[in-house]
């Protein structure tokens, strides 16, 4: 796994089991909009091959891409917190495989069973740290004085 994220890693096996069996296999070919900044968030996915570039709308100009993610990574936390809103677009780049899940049949899963939403909830709250991270970093880079996104050292 590349990044944060690993949602199957912090659940209990028997969580990791319930939510597979509410995966389904989905793929998408390469460009596809799998999601646009500002719709309705319902579903989520962990990619299992291919790529996903996570893109932000700046106004005037072309949509930047804040992240890139890979094999194993969770795709998509806005469905966890209400309003259930994207927060970023996402494309595919090359065809992606990945698992997907409904939202609302996982945060019930997680209503119902308080140690495997606190697992669900800490990942997601993981995820959004690292995408926050990522996304300032990348935003720096490409519109910020020269070299101010950079970690020094």
């Amino acid at each position: 796994m590349t990044g944060s994220g690993n949602l199957f890693g912090e659940l209990s096996p028997d969580g990791r089991e319930r939510l597979r069996k509410a995966a389904t296999e989905v793929t998408f070919p390469d460009g596809t909009r799998i999601f646009e900044e500002g719709r309705r968030a319902d579903r989520f996915w962990v990619v299992r091959s291919g790529q996903v570039a996570l893109d932000l709308h700046v106004p005037g100009r072309q949509a930047a891409v804040v992240a890139t993610l890979g094999p194993g990574e969770l795709l998509g936390w806005s469905w966890l917190l209400s309003p259930y809103v994207w927060h970023l677009g996402a494309r595919a780049v090359g065809t992606v495989h990945a698992e997907q899940f409904d939202a609302t049949v996982v945060r019930a899963l997680c209503a119902a069973d308080p140690a495997f939403g606190r697992a669900v909830y800490l990942t997601v709250a993981e995820v959004v740290a690292d995408r926050l991270h990522r996304s300032r970093t990348r935003l720096l880079d490409l519109y910020g004085p020269r070299g101010s996104g950079t970690t020094p050292g």
